[in-house]
């Protein structure tokens, strides 16, 4: 039986955990907090104090002698997991790799090295610098951390914004950044995407291509996804060309990518690359319901260093997930959660609960809940599930 590392196991982490059982792998869970939930399905459970602590996690996977180790659906530890492989010679990307993987600036660097399409980008850890950087872009910009994910501390800028204006946002990316440092980058104007891959041996498979329905500036977070693309097969294409270049750009070998992409004018351009499985269910769900392919199952076979099945194993289906955004306040009902239960309902949760305050929508954490609903076409599930988040009302004030 072979030994699967797992860094994380909170709620993101459990598909993978519960699949490796599946398939018959022994998992390892590591968790800071005793209480995550896949600690008790993992067959052992280790709480390092200190995920990212490079030397206490290295000495666990040498001391458990594991066969592999993923991260799922999350950066945090990459860089532990890429010095694992190194030192246990396991598959996997190295720890230069994932360096490079989750750092925006050494990100853009390759991209523009290997001839990989993507905005023009600065970084910095000065508010003075960063606004005149914003200034020689000539147009409107993004300010983002460096590190990080999830929608956090993005903002959206235009020319005509003064020091005063500029610096609190500045100050609020760089808050949310791990390594203290902020990127300011061209503005692409146009719909965006994510491309859904499995790299093994070298080879890049893509195995989807994602719609995404974001808010407005200045967060841009993610309130629903749907597969497959409704777009023309010629955006498709350059979408996942794009993305293409961009895993070969960044050197990824023997793991899951999520790469986001947006297209202004026909021209797409690569706005970051997740060296893992996708959040927001993309890819332990809506992969697997759309193309029939278990792409969980693939990335945990290319961490063990095992040739994944590509092959569909289920009838592929539109589907489509959108998430509840409630005005924010204290929540005083939730009204219609019944409607929920219909067969075309795949998966659905509500996240807060009587009493709750709901925020302003400002990252992924802010969302109260989702919907994933199946179709004949990935049109017919987005038009049932906006449906049911119109008719399911979360009552706040």
């Amino acid at each position: 039986m072979k030994k699967l590392m797992v860094l994380a196991a909170g709620l993101l982490q459990l598909p993978v955990i519960k699949k490796a059982h599946e398939m018959g792998v022994y998992v390892i869970a590591v968790d800071d907090d005793p209480g995550a939930p896949g600690m008790a399905l993992a067959d052992k459970a280790i709480v390092p104090g200190g995920l990212i602590n490079e030397e206490k996690l290295l000495a666990i996977a040498k001391e458990e002698q594991v066969d592999g180790v993923i991260h799922p659906c999350s950066e945090v530890a990459m860089n532990v997991m890429g010095r694992i492989n190194d030192e246990l010679h396991l598959h996997g990307i190295s720890r230069e790799t994932a360096v490079r993987a989750t750092n925006k600036h050494l990100m853009r660097e390759a991209f523009e090295a290997y001839g990989a399409p993507s905005p023009k980008s600065y970084c910095t850890d000065d508010v003075e610098e960063g606004y005149k950087l914003f200034l020689s872009i000539g147009g409107k910009a993004i300010l983002k951390p460096s590190r990080n994910s999830g929608s956090r501390g993005i903002a959206e800028i235009e020319q005509g914004l003064s020091f005063e204006e500029f610096a609190p946002l500045f100050k609020r990316s760089k808050d949310e950044s791990r390594d203290k440092s902020v990127m300011i980058e061209q503005f692409v104007e146009g719909p965006e995407f994510s491309v859904e891959i499995i790299v093994s041996h070298g080879t890049v498979n893509v195995l989807q291509v994602t719609d995404k329905k974001t808010t407005e500036a200045p967060y841009f977070v993610e309130l629903g996804h749907n597969q497959p693309s409704l777009f023309p097969a010629e955006i498709v294409e350059a979408v996942k060309d794009a993305a293409v270049k961009g895993v070969k750009a960044l050197r990824l070998n023997d793991c899951a990518a999520h790469a986001e992409v947006k297209v202004q004018d026909g021209k797409p351009y690569i706005m970051e690359i997740g060296a893992r499985l996708g959040g927001d269910f993309i890819s332990t769900e809506l992969t697997y319901l759309s193309t029939g392919i278990d792409m969980v199952a693939a990335a945990i076979n290319v961490a063990l260093g095992e040739e994944p099945n590509l092959n569909p194993i289920a009838k592929p289906q539109g589907v489509a997930i959108r998430y509840f955004t409630p005005k924010p306040g204290v929540v005083k009902a939730i009204e219609g959660a019944e409607l929920l239960e219909r067969p075309d309902v795949y998966d659905a949760e509500i996240y807060v609960k009587t009493g709750d305050v709901v925020r302003e929508v400002k990252s992924s954490l802010d969302r109260s809940g989702h919907v994933i609903v199946t179709a004949q076409t990935p049109k017919d599930a987005i038009t049932e599930a906006e449906k049911l988040i119109s008719a399911v009302k979360i009552i706040t004030e």
